[in-house]
């Protein structure tokens, strides 16, 4: 499968992705209304952020410009990979 190219798609896409998060932490938030869990919900939301910046923009950007990826499946078969290189 190729890249993506098309403007309206990505952002689709992108809106796709945050459709899917909204529906998720409502799912998780129905099951069991409380403020722990809109924390809960609150810390994943903002810790997977932050762990895609740093997979996406603070590995490649500081620690090795070779290290562009299509996503984070990629990304790890690509560190899978290493590993098993003498």
């Amino acid at each position: 499968m190729g890249d993506l190219k098309s403007t309206r798609l990505i952002v689709l896409k992108g809106w796709l992705f945050f459709t899917l998060a909204l529906l998720a932490a409502a799912g998780l938030w129905l099951r069991d209304p409380s403020w722990q869990t809109a924390a809960l919900i609150a810390a994943l939301t903002w810790a997977a952020a932050r762990f895609y910046y740093f997979l996406f923009y603070v590995l490649e950007k500081y620690v090795d410009p070779s290290l562009r990826y299509a996503g984070a499946l990629d990304q790890l078969k690509a560190l899978l990979r290493r590993r098993r290189k003498p």
